[in-house]
């Protein structure tokens, strides 16, 4: 059997509130809009993009149940050359609470956790030290 050879990962989010989420991930965590995605008029999803790392958000249409928890059981890492302690400063000036303050890992990456509005959970990562 021959082994996958991803080139990159995205991910794609179901979100409750489309234009507060895009608020979130835009302007508190620097995404970029790539691309929006529209139906008869209506803003159904938007693309965002930073650096090689890929997100869809699209607006829940109910059909599951809009109470429903979202982003159980997995957590997105992204991993950046930014100053962690940086961003993690700039986003907890913007009212956000971490649900990890910056810190040192043994395999050499520092890294903040936080969650989205939606409950999605993510870890931001320096690059693991060269050893």
């Amino acid at each position: 059997m021959t082994s996958l050879n991803g080139l990159y990962l995205s991910a794609s989010l179901t979100v409750n509130d489309l234009q507060k989420s895009l608020a979130w991930y835009r302007d508190l965590l620097g995404f970029a809009v790539d691309r929006q995605h529209e139906r008869e008029g209506k803003l159904l999803a938007v693309s965002l993009k930073g650096g090689n790392v890929r997100l869809l958000i699209g607006q829940d249409d109910g059909a599951k149940g809009l109470n429903r928890v979202k982003g159980e059981g997995f957590s997105l890492m992204i991993t950046t050359d930014d100053d962690i302690d940086e961003l993690a400063t700039r986003i907890k000036a913007a009212g956000v609470t971490l649900d990890l303050e910056p810190a040192d890992m043994p395999w050499g990456a520092r890294v903040f956790r936080l969650h989205d509005p939606d409950g999605f959970r993510l870890t931001i990562s320096s690059a693991p030290a060269a050893g």
